[in-house]
């Protein structure tokens, strides 16, 4: 509990990930959390075989894109820290993005939408904070290497799994 509101700081940009303690367990546990989550909100979305594809291979692009990264950077020693406040990052904005997607799926309201918009955009933030503070970079270049983590993550997970399942 306690790794928890010490990454929870994260997401109010407080910290920073390399001050935070590297726990191979709690990296392990973010990681089962987080595919297991987005295999939920795909399964909503696709049948059960095209979500675990995909929700596979976005995580596998999301571990090679942040080890690519780092590995660029020569900062592989952190790897487990960032993998875990990336993935925490990511499990809180998909628990707080299940029910405002739900609710836009019924209410189709523009402030429904804009909700959504917004956790999106923390999203966005919350992973250029990540890299700002990781790569020493200001935040423009932060905000850079968040969208291409998206793009590559995302896009090209969902990209893949296309061609994958024809």
């Amino acid at each position: 509990m306690n790794l928890i509101k010490q990454y929870l700081a994260l997401c109010w940009f407080k910290v920073s990930p390399l001050d935070l303690p590297r726990s191979t367990l709690f990296f392990r546990l973010n990681l089962v959390f987080n595919f297991f989550i987005y295999f939920f909100i795909h399964f909503n979305m696709t049948d059960e075989i095209e979500s675990i594809t995909e929700v596979i291979i976005e995580t596998l692009l999301t571990l090679g894109f942040i080890a690519f990264t780092l590995a660029l950077h020569r900062t592989m020693y952190t790897y487990i820290q960032v993998c875990s406040a990336v993935f925490f990052c990511e499990n809180v904005i998909a628990v707080l993005l299940i029910p405002i997607m739900f609710w836009a799926t019924i209410a189709e309201d523009w402030l429904s939408y804009g909700v959504l918009l917004l956790i999106l955009l923390w999203n966005w933030a919350m992973i250029a904070g990540i890299f700002k503070k990781i790569m020493n970079i200001n935040i423009l270049a932060g905000m850079v290497m968040s969208l291409f983590y998206i793009l590559f993550s995302f896009g090209g997970g969902f990209a893949i799994n296309s061609l994958i399942s024809g």
